[in-house]
């Protein structure tokens, strides 16, 4: 079984999106048995909490129901997960910070490293402070992403 978990600032938006989005993919290959998919913040903030309803709002609009809750990444999700996606450069960082030791680094990845159409950015904007195209773009480029990440799985 492969384990991946995807990581944002505060796992309210990006993760817990990419988390469904990528659970919907592999579902639809026929591969759901083949993963265990999970999300998590850098911070502890919105622990317990339900993700944003503007991103539920603009999932729900697609097809996902996002219905996972909060959590702050654990130094043992480091050895629990093959993969670590963080959103962006500033997720990037704190996972190797956070990350005990250099193989558990090595398991951390940026989620336009499997982006197409999206490959001249180096992130996924955190959608938190802007308006409704901004949580469409995420979605957009999650969506083409976890298509990437399947297929690389596949290989």
């Amino acid at each position: 079984m492969k384990r991946i978990l995807f990581i944002c600032l505060g796992n309210i938006c990006r993760s817990c999106a990419a988390q469904t989005v990528m659970q919907h993919v592999v579902d639809e290959a026929g591969r759901t048995e083949e993963f265990y998919i999970d999300s998590a913040g850098i911070i502890d903030y919105h622990e317990g909490e339900r993700a944003d309803s503007r991103m539920r709002r603009h999932a729900s609009r697609r097809g996902y129901d996002i219905t996972h809750l909060s959590r702050p990444i654990k130094v043992d999700d480091f050895r629990r997960f093959d993969l670590i996606i963080g959103m962006d450069d500033s997720n990037i960082e704190a996972l190797n910070r956070l990350a005990p030791d250099e193989a558990c680094r090595q398991k951390i990845h940026r989620m336009t490293e499997w982006s197409m159409s999206y490959n001249d950015r180096d992130s996924v904007p955190d959608p938190y402070y802007g308006g409704d195209l901004g949580f469409e773009l995420v979605l957009d480029m999650l969506e083409e992403a976890c298509q990437g990440l399947e297929k690389a799985m596949r290989e």
